[in-house]
């Protein structure tokens, strides 16, 4: 969820010092290139918003839709895709404000305007039902969108998604730290190592070139001033009314070393949805999806496979 960042700097205030020195330094302006796939990513107008949308798979399998968690950006499923593009139309695309779809001139950043925003472009790139995923707020932002719209949406696949007040938001945004607020806007690798470390339950298996990636894409124009309006936008009100309007069958997936949204929300999730089956990870944080893909795609896998005898519209 968005407070990830923010709970990573917390849980790593042992270092304060070094990156509070390293904040302070002027960045440098060599920014990484991304490095785009040929022939799967597209611009797509929604919502008045270009978004960077890329689709894998047949294109007359079951839809799959999968929304990334704050800062991050639709890399953060490609082991994911990988597999379960040879038998599902996998569909993603970077959140306003994140990755290549870039910031909004209107600034507009709240959930309910993103739950909105994603609607529009659902209608543009999705088809009548399909099966929607998400990571942290993209969780967030995909069990809110089913609650209002049951009728598309035939089963979620949540993994950590944000819902309970966490990290002291609630009814109200949670007041944005200056260190944060530096981080956010320069990005310093030491920075971005440490934070994206914080959500695994191994952190040896963060990348050189998953933090740089990261790190280019925070750092693209515009995204990280959009990135602080999003926290200072962000609440998390009471979600069980809403939570109990869910009418698709739900995955919940977490981490069981998750230091940025506990199991146990996992647990209040499970209880206030109709229909859902909590899976606690071993040896897993915050993003289970990139740090156990092979673990985590056969429960996707065996969840899918048990809706309707296997078979969805």
């Amino acid at each position: 969820m968005l407070l990830r960042i923010l709970g990573a700097l917390i849980l790593i205030a042992i270092l304060v010092i070094a990156i509070v020195m390293v904040l302070s330094r002027t960045p440098s302006g060599d920014v990484g290139e991304v490095d785009l796939p040929a022939g799967s990513d597209r611009i797509v107008e929604a919502a008045d918003q270009s978004w960077r949308v890329r689709e894998e798979g047949p294109a007359d399998a079951p839809a799959l839709i999968l929304i990334h968690g704050f800062s991050h950006s639709l890399e953060t499923w490609d082991a994911w895709a990988g597999d379960l593009s040879a038998d599902y139309r996998v569909i993603r695309f970077d959140l306003p404000g994140h990755g290549l779809t870039g910031p909004r001139d209107d600034a507009a950043y709240a959930v309910e305007d993103t739950v909105a925003q994603v609607g529009a472009l659902l209608n543009e790139i999705a088809p009548e039902r399909f099966i929607l995923g998400g990571s942290s707020l993209g969780g967030l932002v995909a069990w809110r969108y089913a609650a209002l719209q049951p009728d598309r949406v035939e089963a979620l696949v949540l993994v950590s998604p944000g819902g309970y007040p966490n990290h002291g938001v609630g009814d109200e945004p949670a007041p944005l730290p200056l260190p944060v607020r530096l981080y956010l806007t320069t990005a310093p690798e030491v920075s971005v190592r440490a934070a994206t470390r914080a959500l695994y339950a191994d952190p040896s298996r963060v990348t050189d070139e998953q933090v740089e990636r990261i790190r280019s894409m925070m750092r693209t124009p515009g995204v990280p001033e959009a990135l602080i309006r999003r926290i200072e936008q962000f609440t998390l009100p009471d979600p069980e009314p809403d939570l109990a309007q869910v009418r698709a069958p739900a995955l919940l997936l977490w981490g069981a070393a998750d230091a940025m949204i506990p199991p146990e929300h996992g647990r209040r999730f499970e209880a206030a949805m109709p229909d859902a089956r909590l899976v606690v990870l071993e040896n897993a944080g915050h993003m289970p999806m990139e740090e156990a893909p092979e673990d985590t795609v056969m429960v996707v896998r065996n969840f899918l496979a048990s809706l309707a005898g296997g078979q969805l519209d």
